[in-house]
């Protein structure tokens, strides 16, 4: 499974480790050199947009992931987390089935970082009815903004 990364300039030395970390599996989708100017919303869109239209990952990268993670839900089909321990990307997956793990870089060493996403690929979405009915009401509303 491919697992698309997209970050600014506060996520771009994870982004490079996590995607020397996941190897083949990466897909850079930027940013593709540090540039203290850059914004996030085209790089973590782009990723969730890819992600989702494969049935893969992404992984959004920035300073708090916050906002890295809002873009990315602005995504048709995109259901990203904000992760910042290896319980939460699991029950992201679990729960939510999640497809796009945030990270905030100033907050996680390279090792958790790892760590949760590996968590977040690795965990099956438990499909409980409770779980797959809620998330057909928030996919409802994607679809006709009503609720």
């Amino acid at each position: 499974m491919r697992i698309f990364l997209g970050t600014d300039h506060a996520g771009f030395e994870l982004k490079e480790h996590l995607k020397a970390v996941l190897g083949d599996a990466a897909v850079d989708c930027g940013a593709a050199a540090y540039d203290a100017d850059d914004d996030y919303p085209s790089y973590c869109i782009d990723a969730a947009t890819r992600a989702v239209a494969e049935g893969a990952f992404a992984v959004v990268i920035g300073g708090s992931g916050n906002g890295e993670q809002i873009a990315a839900n602005k995504v048709p089909g995109a259901r990203a987390a904000l992760c910042w321990s290896v319980e939460i990307a699991r029950l992201a997956r679990e729960h939510n089935d999640a497809n796009v793990c945030s990270l905030g870089a100033r907050f996680l060493t390279f090792e958790e970082a790892e760590a949760i996403v590996r968590a977040f690929v690795g965990t099956a979405f438990s499909g409980d009815e409770r779980h797959v009915r809620r998330i057909a009401q928030v996919t409802a509303y994607e679809a006709t903004r009503s609720a």
